[in-house]
């Protein structure tokens, strides 16, 4: 067994969690930008485009991320294209937060009224005219706190990347309780870690909401 510190713990779970935040930043972002084009299909006027949108958003808020982080590590492979883990991960959970985002954003769109399509329709306006400025920007309102407050569920999907090799802080963890045997001193240590990078953000969503007025409004 090797004599492990609390500071060498601590140490290593840090170094870890950095790992941990670059994938949720990197899923989130590119999360964002994919879930912004399904979103434009979801709600356009194209039928084919349309149930498109809908069929991926089913697919990937109906399986678990589990699986999709499965298919895409092993399934790449199979199809002649090399990937590691990181890739994986990163891939499979952007994929997983666009489909989320895509339908908290489609929520958001569609609570902005009618007439303001109308209106804006009458200008002579196009739909990515429309959608850019009158509906989105209105849309931007609601939107934010519920896209801050996704971002947590980001941060604690990362943990399943262990599962296909990626060495962020859930993995790291293992790896430090299989050779310290403190599994109680490990596995809360990194819980804390957890809480620090999800308490942050769950406080600025709330806080983003109080200061939008998005639950009092009519």
């Amino acid at each position: 067994m090797i004599e492990f510190t609390g500071w060498d713990i601590v140490r290593n779970l840090l170094l870890a969690a950095r790992w941990t935040a670059a994938l949720s930043l990197v899923a989130f972002a590119l999360g964002g930008l994919v879930g912004l084009a399904v979103l434009f299909a979801r709600v356009g006027h194209a039928k084919p485009l349309r149930w498109g949108a809908v069929a991926f958003i089913e697919v990937f808020q109906g399986t678990p991320l589990l699986m999709q982080l499965f298919l895409v590590f092993f399934g790449l492979p199979l199809v002649g294209i090399d990937t590691s883990a990181w890739f994986a991960a990163c891939l499979a959970l952007t994929l997983w937060t666009a489909a989320f985002l895509a339908e908290i954003w489609r929520g958001c769109v569609e609570s902005v009224p009618k007439g303001q399509w109308e209106a804006s329709a009458s200008l002579a306006m196009n739909y990515l005219q429309q959608m850019r400025h009158v509906v989105l920007p209105q849309a931007l309102r609601l939107a934010v706190p519920p896209t801050v407050g996704f971002s947590v569920q980001v941060v604690k999907g990362t943990a399943l990347a262990s599962i296909i090799g990626f060495v962020e802080l859930s993995k790291a963890s293992t790896m430090i309780t299989n050779a310290s045997f403190q599994p109680f001193t490990v596995y809360g240590a990194a819980a804390a870690v957890y809480f620090l990078l999800c308490f942050p953000l769950s406080a600025w969503s709330r806080r983003l909401e109080r200061t939008l007025h998005v639950a009092h409004r009519n």
